[in-house]
């Protein structure tokens, strides 16, 4: 049976409901379910294409014509709420009864040298240390951490933001998450001269690190 959840009141939303407890539906479907024109529903079908949060799938039919069936994409299966944080949160803990805090020490290091591999890169594209800050400013915010740089009064020094922290769950238990970043940022920046200020899982409103360029000390 097609259900809606009626304490959504935007249409949108209520489509991308519909899709997740149905998984797939065609227009007349979802324009039966919530009581409006399919003309209405194909509008607002047409937005959640262009923004990806579903697609359609064409499936051809033994007589008549081939049927259209909407789904969610997997960014769209993504708003809805996760518990990432507190599934990793509770791991941690066991791993750290179970081994100690020195193996969580060891896997917050490997993801640090992790992450490190991934963008040495994209970082070592730039040579002008100024590029280096705008594109870490870049990967940190594909990863959501919502990003503001400036340069400071000095002008070989510049002010970092972050706004937001996907991992703020973890950081406010294991403050390695904090000490990790703070090491990654110095070695793609291949700068010792990097300073928080300001971080989140201390009480803060946002992390805020001040970073100077200078003669670069260690291998990337």
């Amino acid at each position: 049976m097609v259900m809606t959840m009626k304490n959504h009141t935007s249409t949108r939303d209520e489509i991308i409901y519909l899709l997740k407890r149905n998984k797939r539906m065609t227009v007349t479907e979802m324009a039966k379910s919530l009581g409006i024109t399919e003309m209405a529903v194909r509008r607002h079908l047409n937005t959640l294409e262009r923004d990806h949060v579903i697609e359609t799938t064409l499936v051809r039919q033994a007589m008549g014509r081939p049927i259209h069936f909407y789904h969610l994409t997997a960014s769209g299966d993504e708003q809805f709420p996760r518990n990432y944080s507190g599934l990793t949160v509770d791991f941690l803990k066991d791993i750290e009864e179970v081994s100690g805090t020195g193996t969580i020490d060891e896997l917050f290091k490997r993801r640090e040298n992790r992450l490190q591999d991934r963008y040495k890169d994209r970082m070592n594209t730039f040579t002008e240390f100024e590029q280096k800050v705008n594109e870490l400013a870049n990967i940190q915010n594909e990863a959501g951490y919502m990003v503001d740089w400036e340069r400071g009064e000095d002008p070989n020094t510049f002010v970092f933001t972050e706004y937001n922290c996907p991992i703020a769950k973890v950081a406010n238990e294991y403050q390695q998450a904090c000490s990790c970043e703070l090491s990654l940022f110095k070695r793609m920046l291949q700068t010792e001269a990097v300073e928080r200020k300001t971080c989140m899982a201390k009480g803060g409103d946002y992390c805020c690190y001040v970073i100077k360029e200078e003669k670069q000390t260690s291998e990337v």
